[in-house]
């Protein structure tokens, strides 16, 4: 592990350098990783946050340009890490979103169920704990310092369209409890943790993304609701809280000011109010809700510093944002952040690279299934009387999968049909991936015979349809093969659905 310097040797300009965080992508051509190097070298940059690619960042959020896979990832991941460490003129904080694991950003890597799935399981925070504490040995062995995660918003809205299936659902003390428990298990690695996105992002409708949401709730009730989980876990060891891009006029004196670039909302609120002494940490400071009212380079940067953060994420104008702090934040409020930013460090930095005993991906995997899957509508007397009855059986979305292969057999023109809905994407925009007319052939479907419906996804696909009409309806959550085995056990009656969904359904027949 690379050494750091003493602090006291470190220039004004080092230290404002420290707080800022581009970004790193895997894939990257060598002229783009040069530049990378030399503006770590040249700007002394404290720590990176990497990304899949260009194609798949922020600002390209909605899918504009091909994302281009690469089967070598990982190694790439190592390659780079390895080339901006040698770059860098004091050690720098490796950090990346991995939610559910580096596959979040990384292919060919573990990927963990998404925090709606682990919302499903009832009373089972040690499994969360593993499921922290597994990631956290997954980034260690990467030589990764700092997840930024987990997600505390609670999921208030089954339109919004950017945190829906990475929040572990609408229950308050629910997505607290699991919270702590990831937190826990990223801890017990000595991964550092960012709880987001603060005030809370779970009841919009706008993707910040690409504008800026509004929650135009009273001061009572954001305590009562988005703040409960920040506030309850202040006070665990937290490592840094991250503040999203969302106007909050409640409690930022009535303005509509983006929260990461609030005054009122970071310095005044989070920190005088609820006295939080960690680092805050922006969210992307590319994404549009609050980058297209900053077009000046470096306006976005030095905005979201004076207003409170302590680390940059995503600066895209270091060089600008640099000088414009330098010049207008006295030395005080810089000596301040990079304080808070030097421990986190020291932390990281100093905290062991051995990696404890194991745990068995698989079998957590496993375990996972089994708590979570879902019984949503229907009975086991009844659900044996449709498996007994000569059904017919289609699958929508992606092709194949143990659940398909098992069933695919049964073709014919019975009235009962089994219904397998594996959604080809997870996010909501485009019915999921769905095309109209695999829509209506699942409405007609539900609507016209006896259908029973398994879904190895997002439960909001369920809003797109006229499930209510079905004889059973099972949630899965995810697709992974060990998921749909669980799936054909319950569906032949060897196993009972522990799950409850974590979130509201609107009602699709009213």
């Amino acid at each position: 592990m690379p050494k750091l310097p003493s602090s006291k040797t470190l220039s004004l300009r080092q230290k404002v350098g420290q707080l800022f965080m581009p970004a790193a992508f895997i894939n990257d051509t060598e002229e783009e990783i040069q530049e990378l190097e030399q503006l770590i070298n040249d700007r002394h940059i404290g720590s990176i946050c990497f990304f899949h690619s260009r194609a798949s960042a922020a600002t390209n959020f909605e899918g504009k340009k091909e994302v281009i896979h690469n089967e070598n990832s990982y190694e790439r991941l190592l390659y780079l890490i390895e080339r901006y460490q040698k770059a860098a003129t004091i050690p720098l904080l490796i950090a990346i979103d991995a939610e559910w694991g580096l596959a979040m950003r990384i292919e060919n890597t573990p990927q963990y169920p998404y925090a709606i799935t682990l919302g499903a399981m009832q009373h089972q925070d040690d499994l969360v704990f593993q499921v922290g504490r597994g990631i956290a040995q997954d980034c260690k062995k990467a030589g990764i310092h700092w997840n930024l995660s987990p997600v505390v918003d609670i999921n208030l809205n089954p339109h919004n369209p950017v945190i829906g299936y990475r929040s572990f659902g609408d229950k308050k003390n629910k997505v607290t409890k699991y919270a702590r428990a990831y937190v826990k298990g990223m801890q017990s690695e000595g991964i550092l943790n960012s709880i987001k996105h603060f005030p809370g992002h779970g009841d919009t409708a706008t993707d910040s993304h690409l504008g800026l949401p509004l929650i135009d709730k009273s001061k009572s009730e954001l305590l009562q609701n988005e703040l409960f989980p920040f506030i309850q876990l202040i006070d665990e060891n937290l490592d840094a809280i991250m503040v999203g891009h969302l106007a909050v006029p409640a409690i930022a004196n009535g303005t509509k000011t983006s929260s990461s670039v609030s005054k009122e909302i970071m310095t005044d609120f989070l920190r005088g109010e609820l006295g939080w002494e960690g680092v805050i940490i922006s969210d992307a400071l590319n994404m549009h809700a609050v980058s297209k009212d900053f077009p000046e380079k470096g306006g976005v940067e030095y905005a979201a510093f004076e207003a409170g953060n302590d680390v940059l994420c995503f600066a895209d104008s270091v060089t600008e944002g640099l000088q414009m702090i330098l010049e207008n934040c006295g030395t005080e409020r810089i000596e301040e952040s990079f304080t808070r930013f030097w421990k986190l460090k020291e932390k990281a930095l100093n905290s062991s690279t051995v990696v404890s005993e194991e745990i068995s991906f698989e079998g957590l995997l496993g375990k996972l299934a089994k708590e979570s899957i879902t019984f949503l509508k229907g009975d086991y007397a009844g659900l044996k009387t449709f498996r007994e009855s000569d059904f017919n059986f289609v699958q929508f979305g992606k092709s194949g999968g143990l659940f398909y292969n098992q069933w695919n057999t049964h073709k014919n023109n019975s009235i009962s049909t089994l219904i397998s809905i594996v959604p080809p994407q997870v996010k909501p925009k485009g019915a999921f991936g769905f095309g109209k007319d695999e829509l209506q052939k699942m409405k007609r479907l539900m609507e016209t015979k006896e259908t029973v419906v398994y879904l190895f996804g997002n439960p909001f696909v369920l809003n797109l349809l006229p499930w209510q009409k079905a004889k059973a309806v099972v949630v899965a959550y995810q697709d992974f093969a060990i998921f749909q085995r669980h799936a054909i056990d319950h569906f032949n009656g060897l196993v009972k659905a522990k799950g409850r969904l974590p979130v509201l359904l609107k009602n699709t027949l009213s």
